[in-house]
């Protein structure tokens, strides 16, 4: 009798982020990509956020590796979680495993995991899975889509792409390895869904040379451009530009300069000769001479380009006649962090460029028409949208009605949908248990939940309320003056005067209760009194803390 085939997407449906998905045969289980998500705005304190892979957990013995597509954040970014806790090995391309590599050896994890490289074209056999990768088009080169053979049928997995003739690498996408699937028999095609709301087909790379080529050939000094720090087809367009006007090159930011320095390791980022300078040296050269790559094009608080704006970057100050160019997609929830670095460098006398200002980025993803021609080449008998918002994968779908596929052959689910296969059709199983992971700092998961979300929401609004007071539950008391520290709620002066008639507030409270009530009883009515008292004064609540000392 032959296993039952599924599909569960851990992260990646029903968001932009976190891609994460496993693809199960009887007691074996191939996992594809492990990446995190940055965190929405109303997300206080939370570094990023990895997929909820409890399922995995529960069945670690079962996995037989992780492959990965690409470099970028949003698919490797958890892996260091992940393989903290599965002992597997991990198949990428040679810029993806370079990347990989940076990353486990900042968390101290590089000795311990066995990584395999792969190349578009080959064939690798884990398990009962054959895997085959295939090149596509990204905005970072090395990038694959998969060919994954199980017994029950082949599965496309697009990956990250775009159809780009021109791209930076040289590389365009193997559409022959796709019309090689499809006379094989396509079971399923999982298809990226990033830009299945944008018309046409997403521009080439090449589009952006020739704005940065603009930036530079007019820029009166410094030039700053901000990316990601994965982003290596970008930093390599950079540099080149830079060269044809006599720029030297600085690396701003740890992340950045170690990927840099991965990537010319490999053969993977040419910078010429002489070309790059440490970055405390670029004060000595005449600024229409300097080039600095930088990170923080998202606003990231703690990366280069947001300390520049606060004028907090150890060693560099932006001056006027400097020109900062964002050159990265805005990933949704950031805007109003990116917004306020844009003001802030405008403010301190910079020239600021950003898309759509100028084309100094385009999308990696593959818009309508690219989406379309895809599952033409493909055909797939049955399809299912991947990586992108509900609204991103409901347009998908509708793509394909258009283009002839049934309705019923198509699946659209979010996270956590089982999706299981009964001869060569698709169904819709049952939803497992899921959501956010969050990460801040070393606290993973259990650390920070969605009540410790709520409560930081609730002191970003309205501050704080801590009362200090000394009770005696025996008779009932209060013991002394208590103490009330307002912060994050009103100015000092109003908290002064506020603050004597809460205190006023807490006597009251304390003796209109009986001898013999309990502390934690005391502790209640306080705060119950309180909460109201401010509302009734400033239509607001601050959270409130009592602590007691008992006699």
């Amino acid at each position: 009798m032959a296993e039952k085939l599924s599909i569960i997407p851990i992260g990646g449906l029903g968001e932009v982020g976190k891609n994460m998905m496993a693809i199960e045969y009887g007691r074996n289980i191939l996992v594809i990509d492990a990446g995190l998500m940055f965190p929405e705005s109303d997300m206080y304190g939370v570094d990023f956020i990895i997929p909820d892979y409890g399922y995995l957990r529960e069945k670690k013995d079962q996995i037989r590796a992780i492959v990965i597509t690409h470099g970028h954040e949003d698919h490797i970014g958890a892996l260091p979680f992940v393989l903290r806790e599965f002992n597997v090995p991990v198949y990428a391309t040679r810029l993806t495993r370079g990347l990989i590599e940076v990353k486990l050896k900042q968390a101290h994890l590089l000795k311990d995991v066995t990584l395999h490289t792969y190349a578009p074209g080959e064939t690798v056999r884990i398990g009962p899975f054959t895997v085959e990768p295939f090149h596509v088009c990204h905005s970072i080169p090395d990038t694959v889509g998969l060919g994954v053979t199980t017994p029950a049928g082949l599965i496309v997995h697009s990956g990250d792409f775009k159809f780009d003739h021109t791209p930076v690498d040289g590389q365009p996408t193997d559409f022959a390895k796709l019309a090689e699937f499809s006379r094989r028999g396509v079971l399923v095609l999982l298809s990226d869904s990033t830009n299945a709301t944008e018309e046409g087909i997403t521009p080439s790379e090449q589009v952006v040379t020739e704005a940065l080529d603009a930036v530079m050939r007019r820029a009166p000094g410094r030039v700053i451009i901000a990316t990601f720090a994965s982003l290596i087809s970008r930093i390599q367009q950079a540099i080149d530009v830079g060269a044809r006007y006599g720029r030297k090159v600085a690396i701003a930011g740890t992340t950045m300069a170690e990927n840099v320095k991965m990537a010319k390791k490999l053969g993977y980022l040419q910078i010429p000769e002489g070309m790059q300078v440490p970055l405390k040296e670029v004060d000595r050269l005449p600024p229409q001479e300097v080039l600095i790559l930088a990170t923080g094009a998202q606003g990231e608080p703690t990366a280069v380009l947001s300390r520049l704006a606060l004028g907090r970057h150890s060693s560099l100050r932006i001056e006027p006649g400097d020109t900062v160019v964002l050159s990265s997609h805005t990933i949704p929830g950031n805007e109003e962090m990116i917004h306020r670095v844009i003001n802030r460098l405008f403010q301190k006398g910079a020239d600021v460029i950003y898309d759509p200002i100028a084309p100094v980025h385009v999308s990696g993803h593959a818009s309508q028409e690219e989406q379309k021609l895809l599952l033409n080449i493909v055909r797939p008998r049955n399809f299912v949208p991947i990586h992108g918002e509900l609204r991103h994968l409901k347009q998908h779908a509708k793509l394909a009605v258009e283009l002839g596929f049934p309705p019923e052959r198509i699946a659209v689910v979010e996270n956590g949908y089982v999706l299981n296969f009964k001869g060569d059709q698709i169904q819709v199983g049952p939803r497992i248990p899921g959501g956010y992971v969050f990460v801040d700092g070393s606290w993973v998961g259990e650390g920070v939940e969605p009540a410790v979300i709520r409560a930081r929401e609730t002191l970003a609004m309205a501050g704080v309320c801590v009362v200090v007071m000394r009770y005696s539950p025996r008779r009932g008391v209060l013991l002394g003056k208590p103490r009330i520290v307002l912060r994050g709620f009103v100015t000092e002066r109003i908290a002064r005067e506020i603050g004597e008639k809460a205190e006023d507030i807490v006597r009251q409270t304390i003796r209109s209760i009986s001898a013999g009530t309990p502390a934690a009883t005391a502790e209640r009515e306080v705060r119950r009194a309180l909460s109201n008292f401010f509302y009734r004064e400033t239509k607001n609540r601050p959270e409130m803390v009592v602590v007691t000392l008992e006699e």
